[in-house]
């Protein structure tokens, strides 16, 4: 049927090591060129010239020219969201290793403690604000996504959150997202990349340039403690 999801071309895509690599390198939301996701895939800049533009053309990849190169980024959160499920399942599933010991100790502390993924928070840091958020009853979950409570509903009104605008367009307004280091929940969806940028606006969290790790500042430390 014409309708069906072509779930057979999507997997296609994702099957080669070095497409896979330059999708899980944009994973930060950042824009790069070709020559540095070449570089990150151990390829050839023509090899990746020819990845990239499969990318393009199956809807994993936006590109855009500035001066006389072209920059990729992923093209929206719904195929972040599916790189990162996807990445955590390929964790989940090793045998007798439910947060994958010898991967998480490859990664340094910081990137474990706080990370983006995507456009909201992810690691350890993540994982006790959702935490904190469903003790404090602000939301209660049902299946994969949450709902916020009136109480939830004040509290982050309070905070800043644009409940009304979060809620809007065709994007999960609040999933619960798997941690890849973690193997616990944080906090997905467009109420999720809200928080963020909520975040990094009251200096709780500073961004680094080209890198998933954010760090939390004392004045975030403190506003986390005492928020959740």
């Amino acid at each position: 049927m014409d309708d069906e999801p072509n779930i057979a071309q999507v997997a296609t895509l994702l099957a080669d090591p070095a497409r896979a690599k330059i999708l899980w390198t944009l994973i930060d939301g950042t824009t790069r060129p070709a020559g540095e996701l070449a570089f990150a895939a151990n390829i050839s800049a023509q090899s990746a010239s020819a990845h990239l533009a499969k990318l393009v053309d199956g809807g994993l990849l936006a590109t855009e020219a500035l001066g006389r190169h072209r920059y990729y980024r992923i093209a929206n959160a719904e195929v972040a969201h599916m790189i990162e499920s996807m990445a955590s399942f390929s964790v989940a599933v090793q045998p007798r290793a439910p947060r994958s010991p010898a991967l998480v100790k490859k990664m340094p502390s910081h990137f474990l403690h706080a990370r983006t993924c995507y456009d909201h928070l992810a690691g350890e840091t993540a994982v006790k604000v959702l935490d904190g958020m469903l003790k404090a009853g602000w939301l209660i979950s049902e299946g994969q996504d949450f709902i916020v409570t009136r109480a939830g509903e004040k509290k982050l009104t309070a905070l800043g959150i644009d409940l009304e605008e979060a809620r809007t367009g065709r994007r999960v307004f609040a999933r619960a997202c798997v941690d890849l280091t973690q193997r616990r929940y944080h906090l997905g969806g467009t109420l999720g990349a809200a928080l963020l940028t909520l975040y990094v606006k009251q200096g709780w969290i500073q961004r680094a340039p080209r890198s998933r790790v954010v760090s939390i500042t004392p004045k975030g430390q403190q506003a986390f403690k005492k928020l959740y």
